[in-house]
């Protein structure tokens, strides 16, 4: 363990109830960094969030009021490199994701100390899921025509995405031997129960059985980041789904009410993640 994460307080993670556990303000006092990098996919680059991030690919939809700006503005960190981009998989942080673009990982070097990393939803295939499960409502809004078109395979998606997950902590390690790794969890998509259908088109019944999904993919991140000395910021939350009213709301449904692209945080859960992220590396809270 290096020195500079020494000073930190770092969140603790229980493997599979993914509660942070505050560390006391007067603990620790937090570490100052020179180069910060965020990798990440579209819950990181915060697409169609104004204002949008000056000299930026358009392609990667990266907002400048994302939690990754808001972290670097907090630290006043000597330099930073968003290289978060929409629609990223694993394999965009090692190759190019558009031509011109490149790889995410080029941004780390030897001299970055603090790397914040949200990966792994596109690969497990969000919007694929959601949009299947939102015209399977339509069968039986009651009830849970997703769980039974889907079976045990969302479940196997997740645990096959363990060592890709697991290789992306371990090649940042490699490429940036010295810096404080925190692995970012997905905000919270739908509710617990119930949910809001027809507003938001999915099936009663399938509700927990996708909230649950999203809570194994979380649990696994946490388990594969931290095995590989990363620190996991866990940020789901409740009360702030889709079906959460727009003033509550961390995460847009398929209409959106507040800036943001569908299914995708907005500038309020962007700013709570910056919270939990700053949490982590021992600043007080700012977000309510």
């Amino acid at each position: 363990m290096t020195r500079r994460s020494r000073k930190i307080a770092l969140a603790a993670v229980a493997a599979l109830g993914l509660s942070l556990v505050a560390v006391p303000a007067a603990a620790e006092e937090a570490a100052d960094f020179g180069h910060y990098v965020a990798l990440g996919d579209s819950f990181t680059s915060g697409p169609l969030i104004p204002p949008y991030a000056p000299g930026s690919d358009p392609r990667c939809l990266r907002s400048s009021a994302n939690y990754a700006q808001l972290t670097a503005d907090r630290l006043g960190v000597a330099s930073f490199t968003d290289a978060s981009c929409s629609g990223a998989v694993t394999a965009d942080l090692r190759e190019s994701q558009h031509r011109g673009v490149a790889p995410q990982f080029d941004a780390l070097t030897p001299d970055t100390d603090l790397v914040t990393v949200g990966i792994g939803g596109n690969d497990f295939g969000f919007s694929e899921v959601f949009t299947t499960c939102a015209k399977r409502s339509l069968e039986n809004p009651l009830g849970n025509p997703c769980e039974r078109y889907y079976g045990d395979e969302l479940e196997q998606r997740v645990e096959d995405l363990r060592d890709e997950i697991s290789g992306v902590y371990g090649e940042i390690a490699e490429r940036s031997p010295n810096a404080t790794v925190l692995a970012v969890g997905y905000l919270q998509i739908l509710p617990e129960s119930r949910g809001c259908w027809p507003r938001e088109p999915i099936a009663r019944g399938d509700v927990p059985f996708l909230d649950g999904v999203q809570n194994a993919l979380n649990a696994m991140i946490a388990e594969e980041s931290t095995a590989r000395g990363a620190t996991f910021v866990d940020v789901l939350e409740r009360g702030h789904d889709i079906c959460s009213p727009a003033s509550q709301r961390w995460v847009e449904g398929l209409i959106p009410e507040n800036s943001a692209a569908p299914v995708h945080p907005n500038a309020a859960g962007m700013a709570a993640t910056a919270d939990r992220v700053a949490g982590a590396l021992g600043l007080p809270a700012e977000v309510a």
